[in-house]
């Protein structure tokens, strides 16, 4: 049991996790009491067998689904996968193209752009596919909310199968199959799969099919895991066993370079060793490239990239899409320093239980991003708009942990029937629709429910930390093994830590990251900062205190310890 102490840092109160259980799951005794903490019980649950997979015959529908692509197969259908505009739904899209034209189907696709479509299977998007005289429509990552775009595309005779992973309303659309763990009645044991993992799913249930009427020249699917692993930690779904299986054995692909060129591409345009890819690579520095299209412009460009084999070709998307990301982050920083003395005022009064903000000129694919940057600074959910071409107000939201944003929006909309005018999502981030004019009622509304749904110490302003570590932990073989470890990512945090130290160098970088050098006794610690605010006022310090993680600084060939700081205050 470690000792709980009352430690705080830039206006978080520092807590610290627990360990669950107390056998004996690894034999390093640093990743034995993290694994212990995140709730692992026994050494089973860290294998990385792909064979652990839950089985796909406890999905609803899957059989249902499979009889659709048989059909399809064998009568050769003309098949249109509808996707998303995000990461997961592009990965979705690809992994449909690939995997169902692998196994003999005549597949093409649709992608909605954002801004002209708006979000799933809407009319506008039937009416589009329409033109291409589909017989069969399959949705990835959307369709269990379109109630309307399922019934107008069958009404053409157009048979649809929806796949998907977003919250079922209290009814379904009309489809001819539906596989979604979330929807009522499934027994999927894992809620937390996304949109990309249950289209792997079907063609897992496919394949099977097809191996039992005697079939031999059928595709390996651990090929395609990659794109599934990059879509998991992109979408920030919930890293349980199931996916921490995909994501560890998307990354070994990944690490031997057996992955998707235009995996590799965007690897190789953000600067990051693919050699050495780890979960938070997907989440920070592929993701959001891949997104940029979708934010910006048309994510057809993303499938592109994802469905290339030809390397040259890869990285010219790639490095476009690496462009469409700067401009994302100089308009995301733009919308921020907008909306920052409106957040100062938020924070000399006391703290409100939700935050909305809203911007004329604000363009509508970064605001998701603004609404997290909101979100981290005032640690309460929080919804950014942005006006539409219809006129209409889109929103995104993001939340805290306590606080489910897709019950807030539903718990509204029946108070109000009229104040929303759609909505959809997760219990982390949600997105919707409003009249301008209605802006106020909502803000109104929104707090109630989130007071309403808060659970206690929910809107607190806390950090997680795995304690604080010995002289004798902090050392690059820990710092190598947990880099290997995990995967980490959301509901299974990177492991992080409180340390307070005397800093025996300190200087500023770029003018804005923190380089310190740190004393531990007699041993002298690499550490950073990045991103801190007025960081050429903090150069010269004494002793600084923080939340950290311990990593690997890899530079000319040589890998040395070096801890980043999340958050650091001078003490």
């Amino acid at each position: 049991m470690i000792k709980q102490h009352a430690y705080s840092v830039a206006g978080f109160e520092v807590k610290t996790r627990q360990p669950v259980f107390s056998n004996s799951i690894h034999p390093n005794p640093l990743l034995n009491r993290l694994y212990q903490a995140r709730g692992i019980e026994h050494p089973d649950e860290l294998q990385t067998d792909i064979t652990g997979l839950l089985d796909w015959r406890t999905l609803k529908g899957i059989n249902e689904a499979v009889d659709l692509c048989m059909q399809a197969r064998q009568q050769q259908y003309r098949v249109v996968v509808v996707g998303d505009y995000d990461a997961d739904g592009a990965t979705s899209t690809a992994l449909a193209m690939l995997g169902l034209s692998a196994m003999g189907i005549n597949v093409s696709y649709v992608l909605p752009n954002r801004f002209e479509y708006g979000y799933g299977l809407s009319v506008p998007i039937v009416d589009l596919t329409l033109q291409q005289k589909p017989d069969l429509i399959i949705t990835v990552d959307n369709g269990i909310s379109s109630f309307e775009g399922v019934a107008h595309a069958k009404k053409h005779g157009v048979k649809v199968l929806v796949t998907d992973h977003h919250l079922a309303a209290d009814s379904l659309p009309g489809a001819d199959a539906i596989v979604n763990p979330n929807q009522p009645g499934c027994r999927f044991e894992s809620k937390a799969a996304c949109g990309c993992m249950v289209m792997f799913y079907l063609l897992i249930a496919l394949r099977a099919r097809l191996r039992e009427q005697g079939e031999t020249a059928l595709p390996n699917l651990a090929q395609w895991l990659d794109l599934v692993a990059l879509a998991t930690v992109a979408d920030v779904v919930p890293l349980d066993r199931n996916n921490r299986l995909i994501v560890q054995n998307g990354l070994q692909r990944v690490r031997q370079g057996r992955m998707r060129p235009g995996i590799q591409a965007l690897f190789d345009v953000s600067g990051r060793d693919w050699q050495n890819a780890r979960s938070a690579d997907f989440g920070f520095c592929v993701g959001p490239r891949l997104n940029a299209a979708g934010r910006l412009g048309d994510m057809s460009l993303g499938v592109q990239l994802l469905l290339t084999d030809d390397p040259g070709e890869a990285r010219a998307i790639a490095t476009e899409l690496h462009e469409l990301n700067s401009e994302r982050r100089q308009i995301e920083a733009s919308m921020l320093q907008e909306v920052e003395p409106a957040l100062a005022a938020v924070k000399i009064v006391e703290q409100s239980s939700s935050q909305v903000v809203y911007g004329d000129n604000w363009h509508e694919g970064v605001i998701g991003i603004v609404a997290s940057r909101v979100k981290e600074q005032l640690h309460c959910p929080v919804v950014a708009f942005a006006r539409s071409d219809s006129g209409e107000l889109k929103g995104s939201a993001r939340s805290v942990s306590g606080v489910h944003l897709r019950d807030c929006l539903d718990w509204i909309s029946k108070q109000q029937k009229d104040l929303i005018l759609k909505f959809g999502g997760h219990a982390m981030a949600a997105g919707l629709s409003i009249h301008e004019a209605e802006l106020e009622s909502f803000k109104l509304w929104f707090d109630k429910a989130v007071q309403y749904f808060a659970e206690p110490e929910a809107l607190t302003p806390q950090l997680w930390v795995d304690g604080v570590l010995e002289r004798g932990d902090l050392s690059l073989e820990n710092a190598l093994q947990l880099e290997q470890a995990g995967p980490w990512g959301q509901a299974f945090p990177s492991p992080a830590f409180y340390g307070e130290w005397p800093v025996a160098d300190s200087r500023v970088l770029s003018g804005k990251h923190l380089k310190l050098t740190l004393q531990a006794d007699d041993q002298l610690i690499a550490a950073i900062a990045f991103n801190v605010p007025e960081a050429c006022a903090l150069a010269d310090i004494r002793r600084v205190k923080g939340v950290y993680e311990i990593s690997c600084n890899r530079f000319r060939g040589e890998t040395t310890l070096q801890l980043v700081f999340s958050k650091l205050e001078v003490c």
